[in-house]
């Protein structure tokens, strides 16, 4: 009988989940365009790279060139708090599927107990006081749902699917934390670049100031030109403070991102040089590539999660069958526990059909279906964020070396007439004013042509990451392990 009954309760528990009522997941339709406007790949590509794979190929130790660099991002890998808190909840999530997916199958329990009593004579039959025992061994499980209608399998499908949403947005942040940091670490290089190019020009005007007090001593030199030469130092010396205190900042910036002190070894030398490469981006670059980008998928993953939710909703309106079930031994007598007389068994399947709940079922159904709209929406709006994004670097990176090839030049031609107007104010065929004007505009397009380096190279690590760099390479949570785990 007792082999009957559990053959009975397992061929009704196989069939439990077979059954689903969520609906058909359909991706929506990408709201950008399929190109990006002047994506032309020609124009796009740089003189300094050598490899031709998508971005999402390239891993960020090949994308980035200085040892120093490389490190801090490790660096920053290891000790970062955001990246730390993208962890732990992958885990969080990961524990909570593993909760829910135990709702699928019987929890099986062993229970042993004993009692004993004592009856006083006065109450007692015999006339004499007795002590009986009992003592019992049982096996089974108690209310196990039967999910004949997937309501447990919706449940643990959307718990699958925010652990996977979770995944990916590790992987987002850790991207962002690379950009963050090579970002921050640029910043640190041409700002240092800037305190240099500021010490400099304070040293060069501090020998054309004496040179000036000696010619008014002489009377060479007037005492305008004297004045406009001390002018001209006192600036220089408060760009250089300016310049030191900005070097600071940055160099506070970098350790908070990093997460922990950042040697002095391992800091920019104060020049921007080849920090990063930047891969070749293929003509007609097709939208359809930010699908893969980590923060889109985890978005489709909550999608995927809302809509299993509303299989979970519709369940809700349906019957549900629990089963309680049991069997042991009992036996007055510890000796006679396991006998052959001593068996018992138990089975208590109960079943709750839903009649009147004042519309709270409907209710709860038509708050899934309104949050998987959101999660449209949601899904939608980050495709077309990360369409803005790649566009803006786009846009930046089409003119890019133009702008630099500008500037580089105007630096020249600021130089030579520099020396000329210098040149002449030495040999006395000038006033300072000619000199000091030439002086003042090439320090302003020193200043902007490291500016304008700063802005190609962040441009790179911007295009680097809002193109998904490295996402199929490192990086990436080994799903199955951690489920299985």
């Amino acid at each position: 009988m007792r082999r009957t009954l559990f053959m009975a309760i397992f061929a009704v528990a196989s069939l439990a989940g077979c059954v689903s009522m969520a609906p058909d997941y359909v991706r929506p339709e990408t709201p950008v365009s399929k190109q990006w406007r002047g994506a032309d790949g020609a124009s796009l590509a740089t003189q300094d790279t050598a490899a031709s794979a998508p971005l999402a190929d390239i891993p960020w130790k090949s994308f980035f060139h200085d040892e120093r660099l490389r490190q801090v991002i490790g660096m920053a890998l290891e000790n970062n708090r955001d990246l730390r808190i993208a962890l732990l909840n992958i885990e969080k999530a990961r524990s909570q599927y593993r909760i829910q997916r135990a709702d699928s199958l019987p929890s099986v329990d062993v229970q042993a107990s004993q009692s004993a009593s004592r009856s006083p004579a006065s109450v007692s039959f015999a006339g004499e006081s007795t002590v009986s025992r009992q003592y019992a061994a049982e096996v089974g499980f108690s209310s196990y749902e039967l999910d004949l209608f997937g309501r447990i399998r919706s449940l643990q499908d959307e718990a699958l699917e925010t652990f996977l949403s979770t995944a990916e947005t590790q992987r987002s942040t850790r991207l962002s934390l690379i950009a963050e940091v090579a970002g921050s670490w640029l910043s640190l290089a041409a700002d240092s670049e800037l305190l240099a190019l500021a010490q400099e020009t304070l040293q060069s005007q501090r020998k054309t100031l004496a040179l000036s007090e000696h010619r008014h001593a002489l009377g060479a030199a007037s005492g305008l030109d004297l004045a406009q030469v001390r002018t001209s130092v006192e600036s220089a010396r408060a760009d250089v403070a300016r310049y030191a205190a900005q070097v600071d900042e940055d160099r506070n910036a970098l350790e908070l991102v990093v997460g922990a002190p950042v040697p002095e070894a391992l800091l920019p030398g104060g020049t921007l040089g080849k920090a990063v490469q930047l891969a070749q981006i293929p003509a007609g670059l097709d939208s359809s590539v930010l699908l893969a980008r980590p923060d889109v998928v985890s978005a489709e993953h909550a999608l995927r999660a809302a809509n299993a939710n509303i299989g979970a909703a519709r369940a809700a309106f349906f019957p549900t069958i629990s089963l309680t079930a049991s069997a042991g031994r009992s036996s007055d007598q510890l000796s006679d526990l396991f006998s052959g007389a001593n068996r018992s068994w138990s089975f208590m399947p109960s079943i709750q059909i839903p009649i009147f709940n004042a519309g709270g079922l409907r209710a709860s159904l038509d708050v899934s279906k309104v949050e998987r709209d959101i999660a449209v929406a949601e899904y939608e709006k980050s495709i077309q964020t990360a369409f803005r994004e790649v566009a803006d670097a786009l846009s930046v990176r089409a003119s890019m070396q133009e702008r630099l090839a500008a500037q580089q030049a105007l630096v020249q031609a600021s130089s030579r007439a520099y020396q000329l107007a210098d040149a002449r104010y030495r040999l006395g065929a000038d006033s300072y004013l000619d000199a000091l004007d030439a002086q003042r505009s090439l320090y302003s397009a020193q200043q902007a042509l490291i500016s304008l380096s700063l802005t190609e190279a962040s441009n790179r690590v911007t295009l680097y990451k809002v193109l998904g760099g490295g996402m199929n390479t490192e990086g990436q949570t080994v799903l199955a392990e951690r489920l299985e785990q």
